[in-house]
């Protein structure tokens, strides 16, 4: 007799949520441990980001800082769509602010990405645009593209379209590549918009 289909529903969303939620495998990080991630069984969008930041560990939801602020107007959504799970999951590779180095916040810690991608990114069986944000997210989403500058690797972003898009990460330390690469808002930001608004004007198929 053939295995049963796994539960890619609610249920096994909630599994997940309450599993991550209780993770401790960080547990010596200078903030301690504080899994931060957004999942619903119906968003269309996932946002596959880096790590939280330390606002972000405080305030306790992703992207609850000016990079969010920023992410929020390139995709064209208010701040109760863009947290709203049924909407929009929001992934990062490590789920716990890993800490301050001497250029910034440091990498997503290892652990977390093998012991927890996998299952919910099968969970997530709905998602129609994975937005991919930072080196590391684009080395597990995009690897052929690694090789390439972030710029070129952008530049090509319709050979993906409209399943994937890769951005850059909206931080403001990011504002003089932003003022360099103009042809990001005038060319990508409009059709990404628009993609955004086709998927959560509907429901899903």
């Amino acid at each position: 007799m053939a295995d049963s289909a796994p539960d890619h529903g609610p249920a096994e969303i909630e599994r997940l949520r309450t599993q991550v939620a209780a993770c401790t495998a960080c547990a010596a990080l200078p903030l301690g441990p504080r899994p931060i991630v957004q999942i619903g069984a119906g968003a269309r969008i996932l946002i596959a980001g880096q790590a939280p930041g330390r606002r972000t560990h405080l305030a306790g939801r992703p992207f609850d800082d000016a990079s969010g602020v920023r992410l929020r107007h390139w995709l064209g959504l208010d701040a109760a769509t863009f947290w709203d799970p049924a909407k929009v999951a929001i992934l990062p590779m490590g789920f716990c602010f890993p800490g301050t180095g001497p250029s910034g916040d440091l990498p997503p810690r290892p652990e977390c990405a093998p012991r927890w991608r996998q299952p919910l990114l099968d969970a997530l069986s709905n998602v129609r645009l994975t937005v991919v944000i930072g080196r590391h997210a684009q080395a597990w989403h995009l690897p052929e593209t690694m090789n390439l500058s972030l710029g070129n690797a952008m530049r090509d972003w319709r050979t993906r379209w409209p399943e994937v898009i890769l951005l850059p990460h909206p931080s403001p330390r990011n504002a003089s590549w932003f003022r360099r690469n103009a042809w990001f808002e005038e060319d990508v930001l409009p059709m990404l918009q628009t993609r955004v608004e086709e998927l959560l004007g509907d429901p899903p198929t």
